[in-house]
């Protein structure tokens, strides 16, 4: 089958139509997790009433195992009524970030969330006061208390940072402050920010906001990439007071429970939570710089083909072959996502239809909808859904089948394992959507001829690299310079992590060498990454792509066992710590291997492009 070029289905007017305009089957039903707001409303309040019930087991949970596994029953049906309730809610306030009834539900959720955490902070304390080896007993002794294994075991490992329950009930108490920078930052930047209007090339004027600076940034041409790059950093700039308070008060808020439960870091606290040794951070840092001159020589490719005397940081998201134009429709990248991941077999495929024809999906971008994608598995009982801003580019196709990845990754999960076990780790979250993209683009290399279109699609792959592990580890190197300048009593306004993300985004694109222009307003950028505000998240970003490329080459060969780990891995949920999930599958994440097969390949393919580049120019 090969691949489809047809103009987009309405996507000139994407932007400017109102939700009210999109086709049903363009919108994700959220009916199937509650009919009505009123059905929500009733569902939150069975919440409410029962949370309280939880103190009929405090002081009672060494008593016997019955009464443990009674108590674990209880806590979990309410921590999956509750998810099930906030994903409603959250996502009801993304399909339009200005309805202040939606924001007002998601932050009663948030309320809600922090007194059942309060309500049940006397469960860890307590069990970790039981007399050694009661646990292990009660585990042998109880068969109901098996859903519960990974959980407990844990907790007794957490044992030296886990407080007393007058103490765990007060970090509980502060959760709603606890989200605040974040709130804050998602409602200005995607609801009242004032985004600038640009006027292009070609006489349009058009006010570059979240939802499609991405697209606006791929310009073909070079003067509106760069007056739309400059014109919205510099307009975050005018706010970086506002951005470095929001982030300070973030770092601040993981200092002070790093400090309270007593870690060394931010990041060990972060990181020992899914029991990731802080090793595997610092050696993806390491090894990215150690791998730069790769990085570099990739910069100076895009340079080539784009056929400039001076790569600058507003070229780094041009199309690589200006004659190609790679356009789809929902149901056309359906079709190629489907046939690219074939080679998983008919149970993944036939999950794959379930989504498309079930309405898992939000496609279009909308006024006030919130910006960029994501896939949410929030509500157990029914299925994940994913939400989209499709403009119908291949970016957009890739990112679809990326977040496909997470759909069934949860998907799989969540109808292997019982509830407490369902929910993977974030380490491995992006290893199933990036292995998707990889079986994409792989697929469509092999159904196409067209020189042109093979050169497009092999820079793709390398963009997938700049902006995975690359950009992500660039970012983890600035997320962890700030922790440390917190630590150290350093003030994070605006204007020091400006500079501070200014020296390592020179270092990372070889602005000194002359080998990428990094323009001063670049080092504004960082206040438009909201993952900064979720603690050390996006290294892992990094990690996932080099775990999926190393599993995704043997499934690309047609590996049997490889596609049977492989599934096997995503109907594992979080049944074990991450390092030994992907350890199963066939990856060892505390070596430097993933990593430099990763970078083995970007090699390759740029080997692949130059040969390609030479054979077209020999042709003119």
């Amino acid at each position: 089958m090969a691949p489809a070029f047809a103009a987009v289905t309405l996507q000139g007017a994407a932007q400017e139509r109102e939700r009210t305009e999109i086709p049903e089957e363009y919108t994700w039903n959220l009916a199937e997790i509650y009919p009505s707001i009123d059905a929500w409303r009733a569902a939150r309040d069975e919440i409410a009433r029962q949370v309280p019930t939880l103190a009929e087991f405090q002081g009672r949970l060494g008593s016997s195992a019955a009464v443990l596994a009674d108590a674990m029953d209880r806590y979990w049906e309410l921590h999956r009524q509750l998810s099930r309730a906030y994903a409603y809610a959250y996502m009801l306030a993304d399909q339009d970030t200005r309805n202040d009834t939606h924001e007002g539900m998601r932050q009663e959720m948030v309320q809600l969330a922090s007194r059942f955490g309060a309500a049940a902070a006397y469960i860890e304390p307590e069990i970790l006061a039981l007399p050694e080896g009661t646990v292990e007993r009660m585990l042998a002794d109880e068969p109901r208390l098996a859903p519960y294994r990974v959980y407990l075991e844990d907790v007794l490992r957490r044992a030296p940072h886990t407080l007393s329950p007058a103490e765990e009930k007060l970090l509980a108490d502060v959760g709603p402050l606890a989200g605040s920078p974040s709130g804050i930052y998602n409602i200005l930047t995607n609801a009242d920010f004032p985004y600038p209007v640009v006027r292009l090339s070609d006489g349009t004027e058009v006010r570059i906001n979240q939802a499609n600076y991405s697209a606006l940034r791929a310009s073909r041409n070079r003067a509106d990439r760069e007056a739309v790059m400059s014109a919205y950093f510099e307009a975050l700039g005018a706010f970086s007071r506002t951005f470095g308070t929001t982030m300070n008060a973030s770092v601040q808020r993981a200092l002070f429970v790093a400090r309270a439960r007593r870690y060394e870091s931010t990041l060990e606290a972060t990181l020992n939570g899914p029991n990731i040794p802080v090793s595997v951070y610092t050696r993806l840092i390491e090894g990215v710089n150690r791998h730069l001159p790769s990085f570099h020589r990739y910069l100076q490719l895009r340079r080539r083909m784009l056929g400039v005397d001076e790569l600058h940081y507003y070229d780094l998201y041009a199309p690589l072959v200006d004659s190609v134009d790679l356009s789809y429709t929902p149901e056309e990248a359906a079709a190629l996502v489907k046939a690219a991941m074939a080679p998983l077999g008919p149970e993944y495929l036939e999950a794959l239809e379930r989504a498309f024809g079930g309405r898992w999906i939000d496609w279009y971008p909308t006024p006030g909808k919130r910006s960029g994608a994501y896939s949410h598995d929030g509500a157990f009982d029914v299925h994940p859904y994913m939400l989209l801003n499709y403009n119908g580019r291949y970016d957009d196709m890739s990112t679809l089948a990326h977040e496909l990845g997470h759909a069934m990754h949860s998907y799989f999960a969540q109808r292997t394992q019982p509830y407490p076990m369902a929910d993977y780790p974030t380490f491995v979250a992006e290893v199933a959507s990036t292995f998707n993209e990889s079986l994409l683009v792989d697929y469509l290399l092999r159904t196409i001829d067209d020189d042109d279109v093979k050169l497009s699609l092999l820079g793709s792959y390398l963009e997938n690299i700049k902006g995975t592990v690359f950009r992500q580890t660039q970012f983890a190197e600035f997320e962890l310079a700030m922790h440390r300048m917190a630590q150290e009593g350093r003030p994070l306004t605006g204007a020091a992590l400006a500079e501070l993300y200014m020296e390592i985004t020179k270092k990372y694109y070889g602005h000194d060498a002359g080998v990428t222009v990094v323009d001063d307003y670049i080092a504004h950028e960082w206040s438009f990454i909201p993952h900064f505000y979720r603690d050390f998240y996006v290294f892992q970003y990094a990690t996932s792509f080099t775990a999926s490329e190393a599993l995704a080459q043997k499934v690309k060969e047609g590996d049997a066992d490889a596609v049977r780990r492989y599934l096997d891995f995503l109907k594992s949920g979080g049944s074990k710590y991450p390092i030994d999930l992907l350890r199963d599958a066939g990856v060892d994440m505390t070596t430097d291997e993933p990593l430099d097969l990763t970078i083995r390949e970007m090699n390759r393919v740029m080997d692949q492009m130059e040969r390609l580049l030479e054979a077209r120019e020999g042709r003119r």
